[in-house]
């Protein structure tokens, strides 16, 4: 099996070496990703201008771009072969419930679902611990998985995973999304030049993590696997929709 692998955090992260350490007993790894933390870059493609690639010391290849502009390069010309599947992580912090609208960790797998791939993202749910194997082993697990039993159509899946020792955790479940509080307020202070400038405040608490929800899973030591659609239509509004605009 041919697998690419992204993230967010960029190509030096210890989350991405330690996927790569693990992928590599279940195929053939290649290694695309961001030349800098790129975290909360979504679903942005750079398209004002090119893109440069670049080989580590490690062999990794590593783009002056997004999440998505790495998967995107990699499967549509860069590489010399199609990936079989695309994994992204691991990312350092969860991404639960309305984070993966914003995660450049989604985002990169996300790319690879919309290219026709199953694709996979795997975030630890840091609590400084740094058990990156945990969340490493639990991805190679699931596309071993894959290669056992191929699925019908491209899956999606969002992945995170307790930071905690691999014997600790208490196993692994399928969930829905569920939902946070709105963030925290901005932030300004003032940069050299007595400008007022704003950091973005940090993401709220969890509103809605009650059982069956990730929220839930994780906080109960167990690994967290949430299959993701791409379709944003709101098909509830369609009939209502179409009244309002004939009214």
């Amino acid at each position: 099996m041919r697998i690419l692998l992204s993230n967010d955090d960029g190509y030096f992260a210890p989350g991405l070496a330690a996927l790569a350490d693990a992928m590599r007993a279940v195929g053939d790894v290649t290694v695309v990703a961001p030349e800098r933390d790129r975290s909360g870059a979504s679903n942005s493609l750079t398209l004002d201008r090119p893109l440069r690639v670049r080989r580590s010391h490690t062999g990794f290849l590593y783009v002056d771009g997004t999440p998505t502009d790495c998967v995107h390069l990699a499967v549509t010309g860069l590489l010399d072969h199609l990936p079989d599947i695309v994994v992204s992580g691991v990312n350092d912090g969860a991404n639960m419930g309305d984070d993966t609208i914003y995660s450049g960790t989604v985002a990169a797998a996300t790319e690879g679902f919309l290219l026709g791939l199953p694709s996979i993202a795997v975030s630890m749910v840091s609590r400084s611990n740094g058990h990156f194997a945990t969340a490493a082993r639990v991805a190679a697990e699931l596309v071993e998985r894959v290669m056992r039993q191929p699925p019908a159509a491209p899956m999606l899946l969002n992945v995170n995973v307790p930071d905690l020792p691999w014997d600790a955790l208490s196993g692994m479940h399928v969930t829905r999304l569920g939902k946070r509080h709105k963030a925290q307020p901005a932030i300004p202070t003032q940069n050299p030049r007595g400008e007022t400038v704003y950091w973005v405040g940090a993401a709220g608490g969890a509103q809605d993590a009650g059982e069956g929800t990730d929220f839930h899973t994780v906080e109960r030591g167990a690994v967290s696997v949430t299959p993701l659609q791409m379709d944003l239509t709101y098909f509830d509004q369609l009939p209502m929709l179409g009244d309002w605009l004939r009214g």
